[in-house]
């Protein structure tokens, strides 16, 4: 069996092997996803907000009509 000042070496190899793998997105890429992520974001707190005041004021219709 390996010593695991030997296994912890095979480790770090491995690792530093997977890390030459890892590619990093440009610039252009990422201000390209947080625009859509930003516009999404945007988009459904409009629909939340909008769905919310509806929810609200036909809660507010009923009770007014239940109670007189």
């Amino acid at each position: 069996m390996l010593s695991k000042l030997s296994q912890f070496k095979t480790f770090l190899s491995e690792v530093r092997s997977e890390i030459k793998k890892v590619t990093f997105p440009t610039r252009d890429e990422v201000v390209a996803t947080t625009t859509v992520v930003l516009i999404t974001s945007f988009v459904f707190a409009l629909f939340l907000f909008a769905a919310d005041f509806v929810i609200a004021r036909g809660y507010e219709y009923i009770v007014k009509v239940v109670t007189g």
